[in-house]
């Protein structure tokens, strides 16, 4: 954060905070806006963590489908944590400054994230493209070592990806105004604020995005679509519907983040659609980690036996401690 600083103050920067518009229409909805966003946030926190525990504590859950779910849930948690404070803050007491720095590292790190979620999905799309499609070499190749470097990878690649443009204009010139139309401080708004000339930038971070969604979303489609055709062939209709289970949770998920996220980095004129841009960013920052784990809890019977387990184990240890303490 002071690096960045430093260096925006050495190539003449003059601003030195960004103030979040956050939105203007509803301010007269503050304390019921900080509320639902606030359950919204906890739940989605609560919920994420929940499937690590489980994910953790089960030793039938110790497969590479529900490791790369709860590394998929912890990076979710990282994610909303970046946006959602600031957001209740602005809410709760209309603090919408947020210093160069800060606001520079929340945008790394929100892309960073959002660009390491979308390589999990597709690593978790070629997790079930194995699993329904070559079982008999599944456990071979999704080693645990192998997990863990694909988790590797995603990491590595979604830092790389977005690390370049971000910093690239965070070294660009503010002169001012310095209000983004925006509730975080996200890469569009931004560099749309710059005095300098951001075409560059921009064009670097469009194809960044584009490689990212797009070789995402080809790596679900293969699969998918190998999945399909496998379903499709099976002898009875129980064994598709066992197959197709395993799958559904995931589809349900890929439709929501790549339809939200191809509105907002894969379209033009970016900046003439601010408020539908807020509304879809929403989609990302709130209703989606809210309903990914409801969406793969609810929906898969592994999980609902190692609830149920969980719960039976908390409910003998209680039982036994009172007899403990109450002879």
């Amino acid at each position: 954060m002071d690096m960045l600083m430093t260096e925006a103050t050495r190539n003449g920067t003059a601003i030195q905070e960004f103030i979040l518009e956050g939105f203007p229409a509803a301010e007269h909805l503050g304390i019921l806006l900080f509320l639902v966003h606030l359950l919204a946030y906890l739940s989605s926190l609560v919920g994420n963590m929940l499937i690590i525990a489980i994910t953790c504590e089960d030793h039938r859950l110790h497969t590479p489908m529900y490791f790369f779910l709860s590394t998929f849930s912890f990076v979710e948690c990282c994610f909303i944590s970046t946006v959602i404070p600031k957001l209740l803050a602005i809410f709760l007491s209309g603090r919408q400054r947020i210093s160069f720095g800060a606001c520079f590292t929340q945008a790394f790190v929100s892309l960073f994230l959002g660009a390491t979620v979308f390589f999990l999905l597709a690593v978790l799309s070629l997790d079930r493209y194995l699993a329904i499609c070559k079982p008999l070499h599944y456990h071979t190749i999704m080693s645990p070592r192998m997990c863990v470097f694909l988790v590797t990878v995603c990491l590595v690649l979604g830092f790389l990806f977005m690390a370049i443009p971000v910093v690239k204009l965070s070294r660009s010139l503010y002169c001012g105004p310095n209000v983004i139309p925006h509730f975080f401080c996200d890469f569009g708004p931004l560099a749309n604020l710059s005095c300098s000339e951001t075409r560059s930038i921009k064009m670097l971070f469009f194809n960044f995005a584009l490689i990212v969604l797009f070789t995402s979303l080809l790596i679900a489609v293969f699969a998918y679509s190998n999945i399909i055709v496998t379903i499709v062939r099976l002898p009875s209709a129980r064994e598709r519907q066992r197959a197709f289970s395993t799958c559904s949770s995931h589809l349900i998920v890929l439709s929501l983040m790549f339809g939200s996220c191809m509105f907002i980095y894969i379209k033009p004129k970016q900046s003439s659609r601010l408020d539908t841009n807020r509304e879809a960013a929403l989609v990302n920052t709130v209703l989606t980690p809210l309903l990914n784990p409801a969406i793969y809890t609810l929906r898969n019977k592994q999980v609902h036996q190692a609830l149920r387990d969980a719960v039976s184990r908390v409910k003998y240890y209680i039982y036994n401690r009172k007899n403990t303490l109450c002879p």
